[in-house]
């Protein structure tokens, strides 16, 4: 194996997926949507699966942190163990935002398959009662998720690995946004 002609290969491939043009204009539409929840003294809530759902929590913290923009998540093992036994695993998410989200909220999913049944029926739920949903996905364009979506980033890849990082760079780099400065301590 030639590693760097494979290498090469790689990273030119990814850097395709993750920079392309169309992601600036959304990173600037997810920037103002943050900002006018921040302004109306509402919240982020975060969502996800697996890795998702650690970069979910990842990215309520640093929305809270550094971003102030208040954000929440749903990773608590009684909400989901209790929320899923009640309502089933495929309904526990979209019940969990009925039950927490507020008028002004807006509902951030994150789904590499963006086929998680969840994850498409929280969407779901909060496009029906009228609050914002931005999506990362990955796999195809043309998947529930990213379609059921106000903004939909999504990573023209099926390798999870690739797809999970993009999603914490685009997620991050709106914090950093949120923040001013591409570079700084974090306190």
């Amino acid at each position: 194996m030639n590693w760097d002609t494979w290498l090469d290969d790689y990273l030119a491939r990814y850097r395709r997926s993750i920079f392309v043009p169309e992601v600036k204009a959304k990173l600037i539409a997810f920037y103002q949507l943050a900002i006018a929840v921040r302004e109306r003294k509402r919240k982020l809530i975060f969502a996800g699966n697996g890795a998702s759902a650690s970069i979910a929590s990842h990215g309520a913290v640093d929305f809270t942190k550094q971003g102030r923009v208040r954000g929440v998540d749903f990773n608590e093992p009684n909400l989901i163990t209790a929320f899923t036994n009640d309502y089933g695993f495929a309904a526990y998410l979209a019940k969990a935002v009925e039950f927490y989200a507020d008028d002004g909220d807006a509902v951030v999913l994150i789904s590499v398959s963006g086929r998680s049944p969840n994850i498409v029926e929280a969407a779901r739920y909060a496009k029906g009662r009228g609050l914002p949903v931005v999506s990362f996905t990955g796999s195809a364009a043309d998947i529930p998720l990213h379609t059921a979506s106000d903004i939909g980033f999504w990573v023209d890849s099926r390798a999870y690995n690739i797809v999970e990082c993009t999603h914490m760079i685009w997620l991050t780099a709106v914090i950093d946004m949120l923040v001013g400065v591409a570079e700084y301590k974090v306190t």
